[in-house]
């Protein structure tokens, strides 16, 4: 076999190789979106992929039990039990009552095993009503007029 035979057959090696692991990349990096009222209505591979799910954090529901956190999310009066089982410490956000957005996968038995948690908490970054403007931060100037700062003069 002469070098550029040798050199198609290797070549086409490395584009099949690299065409294969960018489409099970792909496959295995999407996450569906789902409300807790569409779970029971899932089936077949619909309840087998990675999807994400979110909702409210039932107050007096997070509990520590060895290796995982333990959680009910509440949304429109349905509630799914999650159980995340990640090597990431939760945000400091995830607490009774936040929003959470969790990823992961439905087991057989209705339960929602979680391998990401994120978590806000609205209330802490609203302004609260009727409240003066926050104060300027360091660096910035309240004062509108059009006048430099400096005492530089041109």
């Amino acid at each position: 076999m002469n070098a550029r035979g040798k050199f198609l057959i290797g070549s086409g090696i490395i584009i099949v190789t690299l065409v294969a692991l960018a489409y099970v990349g792909y496959t295995q990096s999407k996450t569906y979106y789902h409300t807790i009222s569409e779970l029971p209505t899932l089936n077949g591979t619909s309840l087998h992929q990675r999807m994400r799910v979110s909702g409210n954090v039932r107050n007096g529901s997070i509990t520590h039990p060895d290796g995982h956190v333990n959680f009910v999310l509440e949304e429109e009066g349905k509630q799914l039990t999650v159980s995340y089982v990640g090597r990431d410490p939760l945000p400091d956000t995830f607490k009774d009552g936040a929003q959470a957005l969790v990823e992961g996968q439905v087991m057989p038995d209705g339960r929602f095993t979680a391998d990401q948690v994120q978590a806000k908490c609205a209330s802490k970054y609203e302004a609260t009503p009727g409240a003066a403007p926050a104060a300027a931060q360091p660096g910035q100037s309240t004062n509108n007029s059009s006048t430099p700062a400096s005492g530089n003069k041109s």
